[in-house]
């Protein structure tokens, strides 16, 4: 069984939904921990830490649990191999949002989940003209997605990451095809087509290994050919981040 917990937001949970089911989908088990509070900032998950709030919804394989959770709760247990974590969205483009509080984030983790392997994922930017660009210092996609890179970039540097999950990469991808459709509010990701190719994204990241099998468990109505078209671009990704697939 591969093990991940994700010390996230909305994010998190738009990117781990499907996680699961994919992996159970291609004969592999995993368990996906998603620790949730909407929009947390890495400034916030460094004041839980300290605080050792019990302010997270616990979803479990991509559904809440209805329990809420510490940080350290969550990463005393199990024995993770895997823990991620990322920034919130508007700050993402934002250098000085970081540190000190992954820093601080990163050394706990370390501490307390000693044989996980830590990885950022990079957080993505917003259609464009959504409102969401008014809480940044952009006024458009241009703008953002070369910061957004440059941050995580530093970052995964600093904090000697495992590496970085590139859903910012595949994100820009999707939204060059099918534009605004690639989202349901301008910043969270669709329902179905979208959050499966951040699921596959994510386990090609994880497991080195390609998606064989084709999927079908979506919460929406999902054309068949846009999900095809996200597995690609998923594929693509991975390929242009280093990674050969199995």
């Amino acid at each position: 069984m591969v093990k991940i917990l994700v010390i996230s937001n909305s994010f998190g949970t738009d990117a781990t939904r499907y996680l699961h089911s994919v992996a159970r989908n291609e004969g592999r088990d995993f368990k996906v921990v998603n620790l949730y509070i909407g929009g947390c900032s890495l400034y916030r998950h460094y004041r839980n830490m300290l605080a050792d709030a019990a302010e997270y919804e616990l979803q479990i394989n991509g559904h809440s649990s209805g329990f809420r959770v510490s940080i350290k709760e969550a990463l005393l247990s199990d024995e993770w191999d895997y823990v991620v974590t990322h920034q919130c969205s508007p700050k993402s483009g934002d250098p000085d949002s970081y540190f000190p509080f992954l820093d601080k984030l990163a050394d706990y983790i370390r501490e307390l989940a000693p044989k996980a392997k830590l990885l950022l994922q990079m957080t993505w930017t917003f259609a464009e003209g959504a409102p969401r660009f008014k809480l940044t210092k952009f006024a458009t996609r241009n703008e953002m997605i070369p910061a957004i890179t440059d941050c995580y970039e530093a970052a995964a540097k600093r904090i000697n990451a495992d590496g970085i999950i590139p859903s910012h990469n595949a994100m820009c991808a999707l939204y060059d095809i099918i534009g605004e459709s690639t989202y349901r509010d301008g910043f969270h990701v669709h329902l179905g087509h979208t959050r499966y190719m951040l699921a596959c994204l994510w386990y090609m990241m994880i497991t080195g290994r390609d998606i064989r099998r084709p999927f079908y468990d979506f919460d929406v109505q999902t054309d068949p050919d846009i999900a095809q078209l996200c597995l690609d671009i998923a594929r693509a990704t991975i390929a242009n981040h280093g990674v050969d697939l199995k």
